[in-house]
């Protein structure tokens, strides 16, 4: 069967998004019968309001580029902080 990207309204935020082939045939796989009703921002939203809330985030400054930033986690004084830009490109070079 083939797939073609669908255009779909997020029952929560009312935006449109996009049902892509490839979603849909994942879903076709898993045996899922019903289509996304919410897009990834809200589903993602609603998966971290039913693990406990919403994380802190921590302010801080790119120790490569000098970007404000926010980080899930509380950083140690000892250890440099990356925006997600730089730690990309710094986890992309080790490899």
């Amino acid at each position: 069967m083939a797939f073609e990207d669908k255009t779909l309204t997020c029952k929560d935020c009312g935006k449109e998004f996009i049902f892509t082939a490839g979603e849909q045939e994942f879903f076709a796989e898993k045996g899922f019968e019903h289509e996304p009703q919410r897009c990834r921002d809200c589903r993602d939203k609603r998966r971290r309001s039913r693990d406990g809330g919403e994380r802190q985030m921590y302010q801080v400054v790119c120790a490569a580029c000098g970007k404000e930033t926010e980080v899930p986690f509380q950083p140690k004084d000892d250890r440099p902080v990356y925006c997600r830009d730089c730690f990309n490109k710094k986890r992309a070079a080790a490899y």
